[in-house]
């Protein structure tokens, strides 16, 4: 729902002497009597919500906070006009009048503008509807209102927005909206925030289930030597392994091309498109699964792991308080790279059920990959477009696997809404080879410039490529880039400070 930022004139000036005194005592009259809400000689907090002109006074709609903790909504007259936000102690005189303190104002006018500067286009802003009034039919040619929103965050936290909005909007409700210009916002349904929710949810499910490549790959080879196995099984196995691909076919780019679109991450994709699946690995794995099913007589898979299904209802409150980020949350990063669990017991025998149970949890993996890259792409605060492809690609190497997990992300950064931003492109590898040992390697792209650095675990490792690094320099150089970094280090890299960090709220009280 777009909203226009109405040009609300500020509030006209007291000419009270005391306006400019830190404290100020004026007597309010109630449209309604509170009754026994706040009897006479009772005190209590109030806010001021809005303000309108009447012929005489003005008008204010005040929020009461009471000693007990319990608020209400109340209509005052007063002889001056006060500004929203403005704090005050009020105090019974009679069912119908109040005296009241002024504590506290925030003189600054309602925005009827945003700084793209401070706040660019594709940032979330939160606020707090204060006010919702229907505009007058001069002011307006269709039913219109006019909302005024206090800033949770950004740094506009604390100032208010006029908007002019299509709907009203009920008074101390939360918003998200998606900054699109200087005037314009769009805000975003509740649906959006459950659609992240049920992402976590199953990003959390798959994740549980899921166990390294390599222990499936040596029961695939092992189970191949067989030659009691149906032909439909023995058939789905010799696809299975046909279509890993090896080092010869990643050094060439068409090739390593195609092994990225039948690593299993684009699956779904290529399937809507009426493309074909033929040689992709996750689609071998279900062709697997399907032929393994029959062979054990069952319907379902086993699930690895403990054989206990994912309950959500265990981990729904933390997943809510990362999604929609109560206070004290901290939302998980994605997850590069994935870490490697073995889910069979070493007194297994090995048969068909073990290989159902390796073959899920590989499927469980990939899925985890593909959820991660829907949760790595977003808009983030400062508008930058974030894109993200995470995938995993088996690497056969004679009689072993490798698996090589990557992650591409495409960064967006705005620049203004006439001239489009600079793109950067980030590029993640995490792979454990037996000479040399665990290795990941993160490299960055701009404008024809890349930087990029290695971790290896082993000493031996890092001196073997820092005495290799003068040679890949050379070869970039070749190709046409310009090398800004090139260096190797021992140990992990450092937790990704580039992943989006959203600040998000919920009202407690709602």
């Amino acid at each position: 729902m777009p909203s226009a930022i109405g040009a609300t004139p500020p509030l006209p000036p007291s000419t009270s002497p005391r306006a400019s005194q830190p404290s100020a005592e004026l007597t309010l009259r109630l449209a309604r009597s509170l009754g026994e809400l706040l009897p006479p000689g009772q005190s209590a907090k109030a806010e001021v919500l809005a303000v309108k002109e009447a012929q005489v006074s003005f008008q204010l709609l005040l929020r009461l906070t009471l000693a007990d903790g319990r608020q209400a909504l109340a209509t005052a007259e007063s002889p001056r006009a006060l500004p929203q936000g403005s704090s005050l102690n009020i105090a019974a005189l009679s069912p119908t009048s109040l005296a009241a303190t002024l504590l506290t104002s925030n003189s600054a006018p309602p925005l009827s503008e945003i700084d793209l500067e401070q706040v660019p286009a594709g940032t979330l802003l939160q606020g707090k509807v204060l006010s919702s009034e229907p505009l007058d039919e001069a002011e307006a040619r269709q039913p219109a209102y006019r909302i005024l929103l206090r800033v949770l965050n950004t740094p506009l936290a604390g100032r208010q927005l006029s908007l002019d909005s299509a709907h009203p909007l009920p008074i101390g409700s939360l918003l998200s909206a998606q900054v699109q210009a200087s005037q314009m916002l769009r805000f975003m349904p509740l649906s959006s925030r459950l659609e992240r929710l049920d992402l976590a949810r199953q990003l959390a499910s798959q994740q549980s289930r899921q166990a390294a490549l390599p222990a499936l790959f040596d029961a695939l080879q092992g189970l191949k030597q067989g030659s009691d196995l149906p032909e439909g099984l023995r058939t789905a196995v010799d696809s299975l392994l046909a279509g890993l691909p090896d080092a010869r076919q990643l050094s060439d780019p068409d090739g390593l091309a195609q092994a990225l679109q039948r690593s299993g991450g684009f699956l779904e994709a290529r399937l809507l498109q009426g493309l074909a699946a033929q040689g992709d690995f996750k689609a071998n794995l279900l062709r697997l699964v399907a032929q393994l099913l029959p062979a054990l007589g069952t319907a379902t898979p086993a699930l690895p792991g403990n054989g206990q299904p994912f309950a959500p209802e265990h981990a729904l409150p933390a997943l809510a308080r990362s999604v929609f980020g109560v206070p004290g949350a901290r939302a998980e990063e994605g997850g590069f790279p994935l870490p490697g669990r073995l889910i069979l017991d070493p007194r297994d025998d090995g048969g068909l059920e073990a290989l159902l149970k390796l073959a899920s949890a590989a499927l469980a993996r990939l899925q985890t990959h593909q959820l991660s890259s829907l949760a790595q792409s977003e808009t983030l605060p400062d508008g930058t477009l974030l894109n993200t492809w995470q995938m995993e690609i088996p690497l056969r190497q004679q009689r072993s696997l490798v698996p090589i997990q990557v992650r591409i992300q495409e960064e967006q950064r705005q620049k203004d809404r006439e001239q489009k931003g600079e793109i950067l492109w980030h590029l993640e590898l995490a792979f454990d080879l037996d000479t040399l040992g665990p290795l990941q390697v993160q490299a960055c792209l701009a404008q024809g410039a890349l930087s990029s650095r290695i971790w290896a675990e082993l000493d031996s490792t890092v001196r073997l490529i820092e005495g290799e690094l003068g040679h890949l320099r050379q070869r970039l150089d070749d190709a046409g880039l310009t090398v800004n970094q090139l260096s190797c280090s021992q140990g992990k890299p450092p937790r990704s400070q580039r992943t989006a960090v959203e600040q998000h709220w919920v009202d407690e009280n709602a």
